[in-house]
This record gives C-alpha cells, sequence and structure tokens, in this order.
C-alpha cells in the first residue's frame, strides 16, 4: 500500500483497531519477500511505506545482511536522512546487549532480529517512532 510520505491512511494497528498514521516509512531491504511482507504489514497498520525517491521519510528500516556491515549502512543512510533507524537483521541476536549497544552507537533506535512477527515489527516501528 505505496502512498506519498506525510499523507494520512488509516488502518488497524497491533490491536487491530483503526487508527490513522501520518507516518512515512522507508524501507530497504535486499529480500523481495521480506520487502513485500513489510509493505504489506505495515501499510495494513496504517503506516505510509514510502521508496527512496519519495520525499523524506519519518522512519527508515534496514536489512544489514552482516554486523560488520552496519557502520557503512548507517553512515550512508545518515549522508541522507535525518530519521529514526529500525535494523533488521538475522546476524544480531535476540537479547544480546552487545548488539543492542553496537546499534546506539551508531545512532539506531533499534534492531529488530530475524526472524520476527507482524507484532513484533508494528511494536518497533511504534518504538522507533516514539518522542
Amino acid at each position: 500500500m505505496p502512498g506519498e510520505a506525510g499523507s494520512l491512511d488509516k488502518g488497524p494497528n497491533a490491536s487491530g483497531k483503526d487508527v490513522t498514521v501520518n507516518v512515512g516509512v522507508l524501507i530497504i531491504e535486499e529480500d523481495a519477500q521480506i520487502r513485500e511482507l513489510l509493505d504489506r504489514w505495515l501499510g495494513e497498520a496504517g503506516y505510509v511505506v514510502t521508496t527512496a525517491s519519495d520525499s523524506a521519510p519519518q522512519l527508515i528500516i534496514a536489512d544489514v545482511p552482516e554486523p560488520q556491515s552496519a557502520d557503512e549502512r548507517i553512515a550512508a543512510l545518515r549522508a541522507v536522512y535525518a530519521a529514526p533507524i529500525l535494523l533488521l537483521s538475522a546476524r544480531f541476536r535476540r537479547g544480546l546487549a552487545s548488539s543492542a549497544d553496537a546499534a546506539r552507537r551508531l545512532g539506531v533506535q533499534k534492531v529488530l532480529p530475524k526472524p520476527f512477527t507482524r507484532s513484533e515489527l508494528l511494536a518497533a516501528v511504534s518504538e522507533s517512532i516514539a518522542p
């Protein structure tokens, strides 16, 4: 459900209630199936999914295939965008304090290890954009 960043959209939140969301989310994911799933889940929850060619996002969801490549990817994103970043990675281990600390040092709001559920994704998005 792609849309223009900053536009209003309606959809159910994680609890199934309809909400109006005014948050553009940029997805950077190499795996097309995961990218489509993120697009659908976030769109159903009322978020406006954007592409790199759309206007400035309020949140960036970026896939990091290897933790070692996180520095480069975050630096490249920070050179272009000021939005909060939610990292997706199968390589960052769940609950590992050093992964969370490393991500915070990079200026990342949250790391969501793969695989994740719809509820985990929506909670991480909500947490990442909270003031």
